[in-house]
């Protein structure tokens, strides 16, 4: 305790830390607490290194704290991607600043991704049970309440039952005005080979081509910043399915794919992304399930919770 209560009086920050996670694990070791003394020491030497590196050289931070770089056009919707080249090309320095302008994004689009309520996992075609209504009614309550302060442009839902259900219940509470679609490609499936494996859930690796392939272009198709004609913020919200709400949230903030299988998401659950006007991207909730009384809050009955 007399450690941490110097380090927290301390103004002097990493080289502090560093002496204090040394003695801090000494301490610990003394209190007869074994197999944490490695970890510390670990710590410690990383700490200095990385004191060190930032005092000494900016240069050798990158190699202790590798990472990768953020693609600008990951959407393919960078403003020189959608200029014509060849008219580009030849255009004077005026009209090539123009062009560029006429193909910049000036609006942001939030998109609220909703996973569909509890399903009847025993009989096609998996319709909502009696909990999965009471979900979508609840989180389209919480939609209409929202919308209250920022209308929402368009509803799109999966053609699955239990989405289309759940988004037919959420539209119940929403203005009849708001556009209403539905679309194939939002529909449940194995979008990337998970790691780490699950056991219990292996689809032939043919679903991951054509199942994959589909859930990216679904991606592609609805997770983009603005088009340069768009002159006002926009909010759609888009009723799917776990599988697909995980992938996109890797696909969004450029995380490997592979991790989708890593979140869990409840049924009825809000998922939020921002996409700005220069393509940065950033998530405002996942899985929030808020909007649910504590009774009502349900997950797949299924290990990892793999939802199908």
């Amino acid at each position: 305790m007399g450690v941490f209560s110097r380090v927290v009086k301390s103004t002097v920050p990493l080289g502090a830390a560093a002496v204090t996670a040394y003695v801090y694990k000494d301490e610990i070791a003394a209190d007869g607490i074994r197999g944490v003394v490695a970890p510390f020491r670990e710590l410690n030497a990383l700490v200095r290194h990385a004191s060190s590196s930032w005092v000494n050289s900016s240069s050798t931070f990158d190699a202790d704290f590798p990472r990768g770089k953020w693609n600008h056009n990951w959407d393919f919707r960078d403003p020189m991607s959608l200029i014509n080249e060849r008219k580009y090309s030849k255009a004077t320095d005026e009209e090539k600043e123009k062009m560029i302008q006429e193909q910049t994004a000036t609006a942001s689009r939030t998109i609220v991704l909703i996973r569909h309520g509890q399903y009847d996992e025993e009989t096609k075609p998996h319709a909502l049970t009696p909990l999965g209504r009471e979900q979508a009614i609840l989180v389209g309550k919480r939609l209409a309440h929202l919308a209250e302060k920022k209308p929402i442009d368009e509803v799109i839902m999966s053609t699955m039952t239990r989405a289309t259900e759940t988004a037919n219940l959420i539209l119940e509470q929403l203005p009849s005005s708001v556009a209403r679609s539905s679309d194939s490609c939002l529909e449940e499936g194995a979008p990337y080979p998970p790691e780490p494996s699950v056991g219990h859930w292996r689809p032939h690796a043919k679903k991951f081509f054509s199942e994959g392939a589909r859930i990216e272009s679904a991606f592609r198709k609805y997770i983009h910043r603005a088009s340069p004609r768009q002159k006002k913020n926009s909010i759609d919200v888009i009723v799917c399915h776990a599988n697909v709400i995980r992938y996109f949230i890797c696909r969004a903030l450029q995380f490997p794919p592979e991790g989708w299988l890593r979140m869990s998401l409840g049924n009825s659950s809000i998922t939020v992304i921002v996409v700005r006007p220069e393509g940065s991207v950033s998530i405002r909730a996942l899985g929030d399930v808020g909007h649910l009384p504590a009774e009502k809050i349900s997950f797949s009955q299924n290990t990892y919770h793999v939802c199908y």
